[in-house]
């Protein structure tokens, strides 16, 4: 595989760097690639070079970050779900700005939405319904609650500015989806 040239990462840091700045302050709608160019301090026609409009670059950055999410949980299917959860907790901790951004301002549902979907595949994984606690519970009932509530506690701490360490904060989630699934 060829090696990306380091000047090229640094702009597209840059360039969304600069993109979830202005999403943190602005509606999505209000933004231009003006405005992000203008930010990253850089040409329009840069942007331009690296993404077709506004809606690729976000495309492309939550595209990014479920791949990372993903990457990250095909490595923890061992784990327990503490020891999973610290992984997931840290990496939204190390990518604050962009969680942060896209749960709790509300700046994009549609992320949202993908991250809960991500979070679905992620359970049904690991949901039993055939004995235990969850038998004869629906799969999609349960896969559907323990997704929705993991994104929603995610919401609740990045909106609070992260009021526990991750360590803590996957310790409290993971005991919890221990107990649920």
């Amino acid at each position: 595989m060829a090696k990306v040239d380091r000047r090229i990462i640094k702009t597209q840091k840059s360039i969304k760097k600069a993109f979830l700045e202005l999403m943190a302050e602005k509606n999505f709608d209000h933004i231009t690639i003006q405005n992000i160019s203008d930010r990253a301090n850089i040409n329009r026609a840069t942007v331009y070079l690296h993404y077709l409009d506004k809606f690729d670059l976000l495309d492309k950055i939550m595209e990014e970050h479920i791949n990372n999410m993903s990457n990250l949980c095909e490595l923890e299917a061992e784990m327990d779900w503490i020891e999973s959860t610290v992984h997931c907790m840290e990496y939204l901790e190390n990518n604050y700005l962009f969680f942060s951004t896209m749960l709790a301002s509300e700046g994009a549902a549609y992320f949202r939405s993908r991250f809960v979907q991500h979070n679905i595949e992620e359970f049904k994984k690991d949901v039993d319904i055939t004995k235990g606690k969850n038998s004869g519970q629906s799969e999609d009932v349960v896969v559907e609650f323990v997704a929705n509530a993991y994104v929603g506690v995610v919401e609740w701490w990045l909106k609070n500015k992260m009021p526990y360490p991750a360590k803590e904060m996957a310790e409290k989630v993971g005991d919890l989806l221990e107990r649920i699934i």
